[in-house]
């Protein structure tokens, strides 16, 4: 697990590093992207999926999340990622973080933790016995579960049902992606896969 030093040195990195490169959206067409935009969502058009130029020290099939500007980049290969916008968690719930994908769901089941029930027993409580997956679910379309050690962190990369909220902090400490991108992610990361957030 990386030390608050470490992170506070390694996000201004990351992010020097991520946006060092030219910075020039679709730089091939060889890699096939979400249509955009979509129906229902309104959110800037930088949070859309987009290919970018990144440092080729990045190990392709990882993800790297930053956090402060609203980014998780999947690289596809030396060089070359995926760019798509999130939502992540308000202030004080901000997941950070070195872990790994240690599991992933199709139309995931729902249950909110007993920290997120106290906080908020009015919106939460009601849900305390869980939610069967499907489109009313606020996992949404796909979940990628993040483990550290080889336990579950209880931080999700998931859809949504509320798509709008991307490009804010605004959730209890998960990453959220519109459906249609979080199933393209899903789609692509392995297993096992290395996730940073910063």
């Amino acid at each position: 697990m990386l030390t608050r030093r470490q992170f506070a040195q390694g996000t201004a990195a990351a992010a020097l590093t991520l946006t060092a490169a030219p910075a020039l959206a679709v730089i091939g067409n060889d890699i096939n992207l979400p249509p955009a935009p979509l129906p229902g969502v309104s959110i800037a058009p930088e949070f859309y999926p987009a290919v970018f130029r990144v440092k080729r020290e990045f190990e392709p099939g990882s993800i790297i999340v930053i956090s402060s500007q609203h980014f998780l980049y999947y690289i596809v290969r030396k060089g070359v990622a995926i760019r798509y916008g999130v939502a992540v968690g308000k202030a004080e719930l901000v997941f950070r973080g070195a872990c790994s994908v240690g599991k992933k769901v199709e139309w995931p089941s729902w249950k909110p933790t007993p920290e997120m029930i106290a906080r908020n027993p009015r919106a939460y409580k009601k849900y305390e016995d869980g939610m069967e997956g499907g489109p009313r679910n606020p996992l949404g379309a796909r979940a990628i579960y993040l483990y550290q050690n080889g336990r579950d962190t209880a931080i999700r990369i998931h859809g949504t049902t509320e798509p709008n909220s991307i490009g804010h902090s605004v959730s209890n400490g998960c990453i959220r992606m519109v459906n249609d991108h979080v199933i393209d992610l899903y789609n692509r990361v392995a297993i096992g896969a290395p996730v940073t957030v910063y």
